[in-house]
């Protein structure tokens, strides 16, 4: 791994305001094509990923959840669709890599819980058995936007375990 993407990672935070003009239809392709690469277990792909850019419908999107402004403020929001069988740690996965690329080509993003699912499932008219609970929100930076940050992280000592929680990992 480079040091640019391993810095990259380690620095990736939410971006919550963005400026008003719309994303290049080129970067979110390449936003949409990282998210199709994700792995996912035994390779099912067991999702789906509704692009939403009406500010209507990203409005009634938003009131699926709480603190969901950046929805509301970013000109697109991926609303991230758990198909049947399909699990959430790979919705997750797909989460990771869409901010990771977005991040890497100068687009801001930031993870949204969706906490009314079953809202979010009429909103966004989805089948039978089909689940959306989160979506990312997708812009170009404001120039006076600043990433989210909550402090630094804790040292590894305090959340890393050697073989069962709660003895120390000593590396």
């Amino acid at each position: 791994m480079s040091d640019e993407c391993y810095e990259r990672i380690l620095h990736l935070r939410a971006i919550r305001g963005y400026d008003d003009r719309p994303i290049v239809a080129d970067d979110l392709d390449r936003i949409l094509e990282a998210a199709r690469w994700t792995g996912s277990s035994k390779n099912r792909q067991n999702w789906a990923v509704v692009v939403v850019t009406d500010p209507d419908q990203r409005n009634r999107l938003a009131a699926c959840g709480d603190y969901t402004d950046p929805i509301r403020n970013a000109p697109v929001a991926l609303a991230l669709v758990q198909e049947p069988d399909g699990y959430e740690f790979d919705t997750g996965r797909m989460a990771q890599n869409i901010m990771l690329a977005a991040a890497s080509i100068g687009v801001g993003s930031c993870p949204i819980t969706l906490h009314r699912e079953d809202q979010a499932r009429d909103v966004l008219e989805l089948p039978a058995g089909s689940r959306c609970r989160y979506a990312v929100a997708l812009g170009y930076p404001a120039a006076d936007a600043r990433p989210a940050r909550w402090g630094g992280r804790k040292p590894l000592r305090e959340i890393v375990h050697r073989d069962r929680y709660g003895v120390p990992y000593m590396p």
